[in-house]
C-alpha cells in the first residue's frame, strides 16, 4: 500500500512544483540503486547465454602439431635407389674397326657409390670384360650378356648384320637389363670393376681386382 502511494505521489510531484519531500528522495534512490544493480548482475538464464559464447570451442583451441610436407618430402626420390638406363647407341669408325658404343647413364643415392651421378660410354667389349671380372667371384651369379651378332646369310656381307639397327636396339635392351641386374646386386655392389664401368670415364684393364 506504501508503495502504491509512492507511485502515486511520484506521478504528481512534478519539475517546478516546488521542493519535493525528503521520501521523494529516498524512494528515487533506492529506484535507481536497483536498477544499477540489476544491469550489472543478469539474470540466470542471460548468464548462461554468455557464458556459453564465451566457451571457446575443441576447434578453436586444438592445434595440430605435425610437420607439414614440403616439396621435397612429397615428389623426392625413395630412400634408396639406383638407376641405369643405357642408351643413345652410335657407331664409329670403319671397316673392321667399325663399332657401335652405348651411353651408360646411372643416378642413386646408394653411399657405397662415390658419384651419385654419372654418365660413361661403353662398347660391348667393357660389357663383356665387366662380366668375366664378376664371375671371378663364384658368390655372384652372373646373368647372360645378350647374343654377340645376329647371323643372317646374306652374300657380300662381313659384319653379320651387327649394324642393323633393330639389332643395336636388341642389343642395348639387352644391356641395359644385364647392368641393372648386376649393379642391384649387394655383393656386386662392392666390386672395384663395377664402380670403374659404372662411373671411370676410361676402363683400366690392369687394375688390381678388390672391393671397394
Amino acid at each position: 500500500m506504501i508503495l502504491k502511494n509512492y507511485w502515486l505521489a511520484l506521478l504528481f510531484v512534478r519539475k517546478g512544483d516546488g521542493p519535493r519531500p525528503v521520501w521523494w528522495h529516498n524512494f528515487y534512490w533506492l529506484k535507481k540503486v536497483h536498477l544499477e544493480f540489476a544491469v550489472l548482475i543478469p539474470t540466470s538464464n542471460q548468464g548462461r547465454k554468455k557464458a556459453k559464447m564465451s566457451e571457446p570451442t575443441v576447434a578453436d583451441t586444438r592445434r595440430l602439431n605435425s610437420k607439414p610436407q614440403d616439396l621435397t618430402d612429397a615428389y623426392g626420390p625413395p630412400s634408396n635407389f639406383l638407376e641405369i638406363d643405357v642408351y643413345d647407341p652410335q657407331t664409329i669408325g670403319v671397316g673392321r674397326n667399325r663399332f657401335t658404343t652405348y651411353e651408360v647413364r646411372m643416378r642413386t643415392n646408394l653411399p657405397i657409390f662415390k658419384l651419385k651421378e654419372s654418365c660413361v660410354r661403353r662398347r660391348y667389349s667393357d660389357f663383356e670384360w665387366l662380366k668375366n671380372e664378376l664371375e671371378r667371384d663364384s658368390k655372384i651369379v652372373v646373368p647372360p650378356l645378350p647374343g654377340k651378332a645376329l647371323k643372317r646369310q646374306l652374300p657380300f656381307r662381313g659384319d653379320e648384320g651387327i649394324f642393323e639397327e633393330s639389332f643395336i636396339e636388341e642389343r642395348r635392351v639387352g644391356l641395359e637389363q644385364f647392368i641393372n641386374r648386376i649393379a642391384g646386386h649387394p655383393l656386386a655392389q662392392n666390386e672395384r670393376c663395377l664402380h670403374m664401368f659404372l662411373q671411370e670415364e676410361s676402363i683400366d684393364r690392369n687394375y688390381i681386382p678388390g672391393k671397394v
